[in-house]
């Protein structure tokens, strides 16, 4: 029996369409490039691009999937009242309350580096203070207005954007003019001149796939703006059709011309190529221009968590029947979910005890268990997609998804090798132990959900 839901009050379209634009491009720009990618270049030396691309035709097959089931029904405010739909309450339940976990622990995880790359300019600060103010600020830009939220994410795209094309364009210079640098000299030869394409084996390209995939975690926020857009059917599309030029050229193209100017083994696995190359232009503010980048691109990352965890919090409580948790499916005089904003801010401020507690150990943690969750996430988007494929519902489809189904188990296929990849590895096994627990407790309380459900509206 499918269970009814009642219609909910609908929040504002103010994010216009330079908001979308930028915000697809701020989900695939992130920490993940400017720290994580050193340590996936150690793993897999210069395959990491190739790591890096195969991720890319999957995220965009993710989108495309994505994108057709939002355009499918645009009173939906998430891909999660998709997932209730066709897979059921219980799976919609799971992936509800698993996603906006994994916005927390993102949020967590980005003002706790925001703490820690403030230090490098003011080292007597203590290391939970700066990513407590960022998350106050950010919290009060989003109780003002959607818009709010959407121009401060262009802005901190913006600034991620310029750093990456800078980079690129500084780099080919580089390349072009045989510029020596401390490693060497800048050439394409350096991508097969220290051990090959792959020189740490089949085993390092794969491992690698980890911090990849964490690279590309937020690519799907710009589903949750369906509903707050300004013309989502003409926006989304083009937003979600840009992704493949903007992994080439921000991915695939900034990582090329870093390997091609240093032999990917002088490049350390806790510091940032980024640094590397702006310190051998001879600029000497690198470190202070790249530290900037950085803290943008935790802002930008921590902004998204609070706007996403806020929707999703919204998304799951408009209709509850609980008195507790009803305050948090409402909306204030500005149309945004205040009381789920805030309620979802006060538990991402419990990485402030964190700090304070375990500094040393928090971050990595955290992150990995939010990217084993997002494999869940992503995995949910693409069996519900099939699911609506042979349904009625897609004859009516203004979004098709290419290479119907290939494309589909193409990313189930991939998610299933990075998960083992996941398991396999000795550094992010227990992250993913932690992971597959959190989602048989969330399974649990989905089913034990859906049964008070059925027997309340029966």
């Amino acid at each position: 029996m499918m269970i009814e839901h009642k219609q909910e009050p609908e929040m504002a379209r103010n994010l216009k369409n330079r908001h979308v634009q930028l915000i697809a491009i701020g989900g695939t720009i992130g920490t993940g490039l400017f720290l994580g990618s050193g340590k996936a270049i150690n793993y897999a030396g210069p395959s990491i691009v190739l790591a890096y691309l195969i991720t890319g035709i999957a995220c965009f097959f993710l989108m495309r999937a994505l994108g057709e089931l939002l355009l499918s029904n645009l009173n939906y405010h998430s891909y999660v009242e998709f997932i209730r739909e066709y897979l059921g309450e219980t799976a919609g339940f799971v992936a509800g309350w698993t996603y906006w976990f994994c916005w927390v622990a993102i949020a967590m995880s980005e003002i706790t580096a925001v703490g820690l790359y403030i230090k490098f300019w003011l080292p007597q600060v203590p290391q939970w203070l700066p990513g407590l103010i960022l998350l106050a600020i950010l919290l009060l830009l989003n109780l003002i207005t959607v818009g709010a939220f959407g121009e401060t994410e262009f802005w901190f795209a913006l600034i991620k954007i310029v750093a990456i094309l800078l980079l690129i364009g500084v780099g080919l210079f580089m390349i072009f003019t045989h510029y020596k640098t401390n490693a060497g000299h800048a050439s394409f030869s350096n991508i097969i001149n220290y051990g090959g394409f792959f020189p740490k084996g089949f085993k390092g390209f794969l491992f690698s796939f980890q911090m990849v995939v964490f690279s590309f975690v937020g690519i799907e926020l710009v589903g949750l703006t369906a509903s707050e857009t300004q013309d989502p059917d003409k926006v989304l599309p083009v937003a979600i059709d840009n992704i493949p030029i903007r992994i080439i050229l921000f991915y695939v193209g900034a990582l090329f011309v870093i390997i091609s100017i240093f032999p990917w083994n002088r490049v350390l696995p806790d510091q940032s190529p980024f640094v590397l190359v702006f310190q051998n232009v001879g600029i000497r503010a690198a470190a202070d221009i790249i530290n900037f980048v950085v803290i943008t691109a935790a802002a930008s990352a921590c902004n998204s968590a609070v706007f996403s965890t806020g929707r999703m919090l919204y998304s799951l409580t408009y209709d509850t029947k609980s008195k507790l948790l009803k305050p948090l499916g409402t909306l204030s005089k500005q149309k945004v979910p205040a009381v789920a904003l805030v309620f979802s801010s006060v538990v991402i401020a419990i990485s402030v005890l964190l700090n304070i507690v375990i500094p040393e150990s928090v971050f990595t943690f955290i992150t990995s268990v939010a990217t084993t969750t997002f494999i869940f996430i992503w995995g949910s988007i693409v069996v519900t997609h099939l699911r609506y494929k042979h349904s009625a519902n897609s004859a009516k489809s203004i979004f098709k998804s290419p290479l119907f189904p290939f494309a589909d188990y193409f990313v189930l296929v991939f998610l299933g090798i990075v998960l083992a990849v996941l398991l396999i590895n000795r550094s992010t096994l227990t992250a993913a132990m932690a992971s597959i627990i959190w989602l048989l407790i969330m399974t649990l309380l989905g089913i034990r959900h859906t049964h008070i459900l059925k027997r309340t509206q029966s």
